[in-house]
């Protein structure tokens, strides 16, 4: 193996190190949040934040992100990022209250760089193999998810839910030390032009970890027709926003769903909601292999959508099946999201118009399920139970469905 082959695998490896960390941070509180609300004196929608806000953060930073990377380089932004969402997470555990929405804030804000910044990596450093390693680093991500609410609980349950949350910033300590050998001093450095360039690229498509193909030059011609005077892009919005807000609230309050609703212990109940995250994984990979199957784009988003519901209204219906239900969910939002994102790619008439329509459907959709965790969680306090909730999320799922389903048959059946 080449010496260059070698740097290029440490790099990868640094990479995927560092996207295990932009996702696992934001939903660790969830397994948790009944000791967490419990001990700070939150009501249920006040804990809900506690993801949202994190949320909140790539819909409204995510331009800032990029002008950062453009400015300081992805070496340095990302090591940055990952000492952030370190201190954040600590800040989070032992800042009480104000502590408590401050650190979900600076790892919503650090995580926001990386979700920008890796994408920038990956194009720039691995431009014959992005969608493969962009697929690698969303299946991490969704990894890294699934550990934290496996994990979670478990670890309270030994050192109490402060340290159990301080526990997963290691692996950003551990990331930031590979990531500074790996690329810091290496041929790996992207500053100014060539940075703010790779940053215009990835940061819509990077912020939510779609593997799209690999950007070309801009071009300077205008859209044929403005984006927002396109029904396609307003469908694909709503989609977004039915998808993104069940995924957080879901991600949320699953583990307080199955202890409730399902008998489960808290420990059990973390375990059963970590497999909604680890089938987000599988999910993600079958639903690109049954497009390149010549599947009918609308017939996969029907599949998903189905899958997708079965989570809410089996756990209304048949909460004694919770293991079906998670699994089908889990398929679903990882396979949805990657069609959804398929589409974006294919309805928009060129690189650039990819990049401005990417940006515009998570600009909205984050936006919304920011609030989600919150409002599920006042619905929950309100009404002394989940099922209007559950039945809220029911609602969201099919407002994806609908607009997905209108929005894929754009997307050409080869």
């Amino acid at each position: 193996m080449s010496a260059r082959a070698r740097a290029g695998g440490a790099l990868l490896g640094a990479l995927l190190l560092v996207a295990l960390t932009l996702r696992g941070p934001l939903v660790a509180p969830a397994p948790v949040i009944d000791q967490v609300a419990g001990t700070l004196g939150l009501t249920s929608s006040a804990a809900g934040l506690l993801t949202g806000l994190g949320v909140l953060c790539f819909a409204t930073l995510t331009p800032l992100a990029a002008l950062a990377l453009g400015r300081a380089g992805t070496t340095r932004m990302l090591a940055l990022a990952l000492l952030a969402i370190l201190g954040g997470t600590l800040l989070r555990s032992f800042g009480g209250v104000p502590g408590a929405f401050v650190g979900t804030v600076v790892v919503g804000a650090a995580i926001t760089v990386g979700n920008v910044g890796v994408p920038v990596v990956v194009a720039r450093d691995f431009p014959t193999r992005v969608p493969r390693v962009m697929g690698l680093y969303s299946a991490v991500m969704n990894a890294g998810a699934w550990l934290t609410t496996l994990g979670t609980a478990p670890l309270a349950g030994l050192v109490g839910w402060r340290w159990a949350l301080t526990a997963w910033g290691l692996l950003a300590l551990l990331a930031l030390v590979v990531w500074l050998r790996v690329a810091g001093d290496g041929p790996w450095r992207a500053t100014g032009r060539a940075a703010t360039r790779a940053a215009a690229v990835a940061a819509a498509p990077g912020a939510a970890g779609a593997a799209l193909p690999a950007p070309t030059a801009p071009t300077a011609e205008p859209p044929r027709v403005p984006l927002v005077h396109r029904p396609v892009t307003w469908l694909l919005c709503l989609t977004f926003v039915g998808q993104a807000s069940s995924y957080m609230g879901v991600t949320a309050w699953l583990p307080s769903v199955l202890h409730d609703a399902s008998g489960l212990g808290r420990g059990g109940a973390g375990a059963a909601a970590s497999l909604f995250q680890l089938f987000g994984v599988l999910g993600s990979v079958l639903a690109p292999a049954a497009l390149a199957r010549r599947v009918p784009p609308r017939a996969v988003v029907l599949g998903i959508a189905a899958c997708w519901l079965s989570l809410p209204l089996g756990l209304l219906l048949a909460p004694g099946a919770w293991v079906a239900w998670a699994v089908l969910g889990g398929l679903a939002q990882g396979a949805n999201f990657v069609v959804l994102f398929t589409v974006v790619a294919a309805v928009a008439d060129s690189p650039a118009e990819v990049r401005r329509l990417s940006a515009t459907v998570q600009t909205v959709g984050y936006a919304v399920a920011a609030a989600t965790p919150s409002v599920l969680g006042a619905l929950h306090e309100a009404t002394a139970g989940w099922t209007a909730p559950l039945v809220a999320v029911v609602g969201l799922l099919g407002l994806a469905a609908t607009t997905h389903t209108l929005a894929a048959g754009r997307l050409p059946h080869r």
